[in-house]
C-alpha cells in the first residue's frame, strides 16, 4: 500500500476512534443518528398512540463503554407525555441492556401513549443522555413523527335507540254482516228470513255506514254455502242456486238502504270452516273429539262418516250445528277513517280521554316538546299500562341524555325484549362502558343494536368490523367514517347523503386522502358553519397539508 495512503487511512481511523470518544462527542455526532417512524403520522387507535420507532446507529458512532438512555416524549399542545425510557449500552458495558455495536445498528421499538386532549397537534420526539462513567451529555432532541390524526374520534357515539312504533292506523277496515238461513237441501229464501233480526243489523249499518262521514263502503260480498251432510257434489250444487237467490234477495234487502258499491257474489260449498268454528264455540261434551276428526282427515266423505258414527254426538250436531251452516252472509267492507294529526293535536287539549292506547302513542309522534311526550306515554301508562309507552318514556329521557331517569324508566319495563337490550348498551356506551356496551348489543340483535355494535368496534379500533357492521345501514356518517377509516374513499363518498356540517367535514377529509385541495377547501367552508369542527379543522392533520 502507498505509504501516503497508509497514513491518511490510519488518520481517518484515528478520527473515527475517537470521534465518539465522550458523552459530548456522541452529542456532538448525534445528527449521523438517523430516525423513522411507522406509521409515519401518528395515530390514535381506540384511545392510545403506537408507533415502531427505529432509530439507526452510524458505524463508530456508540463508544463501547457508553449507556443511552432514550425517552420517547409526546409534546403536544398543553403539555407533554413521556414513556419510559429505554437504555442502550456499548460492546464493553458489563449491565443488560440492548448492545449497539461499534459498527452501526438500527434499533426499532414499539412506542405507545395514552392520548390526551390537545395532541391532535403534536409530534413525537426521542430525548437521550449519554453516559459514560461519570460523565453524561444530552443528546439534542430527534423529531419522529408529527401527530396525532384522530379521525375515529368523528363518530356519532350517542347510539341509536328506536321509539317503540304505534299500531294506529289512518285507515281501519272494518265490516258489518247479516246472513240468511235455508231449510235443508232448499235454495228458496223464506219471507221470513228477509225479516229477520239479521238482516235489519244488516240494514240498519248500511244506514249508519251512509250517514257516518268517517265511514265509506268500499264492496259487499254475498257468500253461500251448505252445510257438510250429504254428498259433497249435491253440497256444491246447492250452494251455487243458494249463491243466486241469495243475490236476488240482497236487492231487496238493500232497497231501501243504499248499499253503492261493488257486490261480489260466491258460493263456497260444504262449509267445513264455519262447522269447526261452531263446534269449537259450543258446549259439546265431544267436541274435543270432533275437531280432532276434522284435523286427522281432509276429505269432506270421510270427515262426515267418522262424525256420524258418533250416533248420539251427530243427533246433537244436526239439531244444534248444521242449521246454522245452511245460509248464504251479506258482509258489508267498510273503511273508517281514524283522526288525522291535526284532529289527534286538537284531542290532546280537549278530550284526550276519548283516545285509546294507539292513538295516544301516535299523538305523541306529533310533539316536539321532551315535557309533551312524556304526558302522553305517561296517560297511556296510567290508562291502559301501556309497555311500549313505558319504554318510550326511557327513549325521551335517552334523547335529553339524562341517564339516570332512563335507567329508572328502564326498570320499570317489563317485556326486556332486544329494543330493552339496546337501549341498555346505549346507556353504557354513554357511560364509557364499551365492553358492557358490546355484550348488550350482541344480545338485543335489532338492526339499533348492529349499528350501535359498530360504534364500539371504531372505539375499539376494529375497523373492519365496523365497516361489516354497517353495510346495509341508514346513517351515512359512521358508515362513511367506517370506509374512510378502511381506506375505501370512494365507498365512503357514496354513503354521504345528507348537507349537514358534519358530513362536509367528512367530505373533506375524503378530498384530504384523495389530494384533492379545492375539495377540501369547499367542503371545509361549509363545515366551518360549526364552531366545534371549524376548531378541530385548525388543528386536525389531516389537512396539514393544505394549510
Amino acid at each position: 500500500m502507498n505509504k501516503g495512503i497508509k497514513i491518511l487511512a490510519s488518520a481517518v481511523l484515528g478520527l473515527a476512534a475517537v470521534a465518539c470518544s465522550s458523552p459530548q462527542k456522541m452529542a456532538e455526532q448525534a445528527k449521523n443518528v438517523t430516525v423513522s417512524s411507522d406509521p409515519a403520522v401518528l395515530e390514535v387507535v381506540a384511545g392510545k398512540i403506537e408507533a415502531s420507532v427505529s432509530v439507526t446507529y452510524p458505524a463508530k458512532y456508540f463508544h463501547p463503554k457508553a449507556i443511552l438512555e432514550v425517552t420517547p416524549v409526546i409534546v403536544y399542545e398543553g403539555g407533554e407525555a413521556k414513556m419510559a425510557p429505554f437504555y442502550f449500552q456499548g460492546e464493553k458495558v458489563k449491565d443488560n441492556y440492548e448492545v449497539v455495536p461499534s459498527d452501526g445498528a438500527t434499533i426499532t421499538k414499539k412506542v405507545k401513549f395514552d392520548y390526551a386532549p390537545g395532541m391532535e397537534k403534536s409530534y413525537l420526539e426521542l430525548r437521550g443522555v449519554v453516559k459514560y462513567g461519570k460523565k453524561t451529555a444530552d443528546l439534542p432532541a430527534k423529531k419522529v413523527a408529527d401527530g396525532a390524526n384522530t379521525t375515529y374520534m368523528l363518530v356519532e357515539k350517542d347510539g341509536r335507540v328506536d321509539f317503540k312504533a304505534d299500531n294506529y292506523q289512518e285507515i281501519i277496515k272494518q265490516t258489518a254482516e247479516g246472513q240468511i238461513l235455508y231449510t235443508i237441501s232448499s235454495s228458496a229464501v223464506r219471507n221470513s228470513e228477509l225479516k229477520s233480526q239479521s238482516v235489519k243489523d244488516f240494514q240498519a249499518a248500511l244506514d249508519e255506514i251512509k250517514n257516518n262521514e268517517r265511514k265509506a263502503l268500499t264492496s259487499t260480498d254475498i257468500v253461500a254455502y251448505a252445510s257438510p251432510d250429504g254428498k259433497e257434489d249435491m253440497n256444491n250444487k246447492l250452494s251455487d242456486n243458494r249463491s243466486k237467490s241469495a243475490e236476488k234477495a240482497f236487492k231487496k234487502v238493500t232497497k231501501k238502504h243504499e248499499a253503492d258499491a261493488p257486490v261480489n257474489v260466491k258460493s263456497v260449498g260444504e262449509d267445513w270452516k264455519g262447522f269447526q268454528e261452531l263446534v269449537s264455540e259450543s258446549d259439546l261434551e265431544d267436541k274435543d273429539l270432533i275437531i280432532r276428526v276434522l284435523s286427522m282427515y281432509s276429505d269432506p266423505a270421510v270427515r262426515e262418516r267418522e262424525i256420524k258414527n258418533m250416533s248420539a254426538v251427530y243427533k246433537t250436531l244436526a239439531k244444534e250445528v248444521l242449521p246454522e251452516l245452511r245460509r248464504a252472509r251479506f258482509i258489508a267492507n267498510v273503511e273508517f277513517t281514524n283522526y288525522s294529526s291535526e284532529e289527534l293535536l286538537q284531542l290532546i287539549e280537549e278530550n284526550i280521554d276519548i283516545l285509546d292506547e294507539e292513538a295516544l302513542l301516535r299523538a305523541a309522534t306529533l310533539v316536539k316538546e321532551s315535557k309533551d311526550k312524556l304526558a302522553l306515554y305517561n296517560k297511556a301508562v296510567e290508562k291502559y299500562n301501556s309497555e311500549r309507552a313505558q319504554f318510550n318514556i326511557a327513549v325521551v329521557y335517552l334523547n335529553d341524555n339524562d341517564l339516570n331517569k332512563a335507567k329508572k324508566a328502564l326498570d320499570k319495563v317489563k317485556t326486556q325484549d332486544g329494543d330493552y337490550q339496546n337501549a341498555k348498551g346505549v346507556i353504557a356506551l354513554r357511560e364509557g362502558n364499551l365492553a358492557e356496551a358490546g355484550k348488550l348489543f350482541a344480545a338485543a340483535g335489532t338492526k339499533a343494536a348492529k349499528e350501535n355494535a359498530a360504534v364500539v368496534d371504531i372505539l375499539n379500533g376494529r375497523y373492519a368490523e365496523a365497516e361489516a357492521k354497517l353495510a346495509d345501514a341508514e346513517c351515512c356518517e359512521n358508515k362513511a367514517l367506517a370506509y374512510i377509516l378502511t381506506g375505501k374513499l370512494d365507498k365512503a363518498s357514496a354513503a354521504i347523503k345528507c348537507e349537514c356540517p358534519k358530513s362536509a367535514y367528512l367530505k373533506a377529509v375524503i378530498a384530504a386522502r384523495q389530494g384533492k385541495a379545492d375539495a377540501v377547501k369547499a367542503n371545509l367552508e361549509k363545515a366551518g358553519k360549526c364552531k366545534e369542527l371549524a376548531a378541530r379543522a385548525a388543528k386536525d392533520i389531516e389537512f396539514a397539508q393544505f394549510k
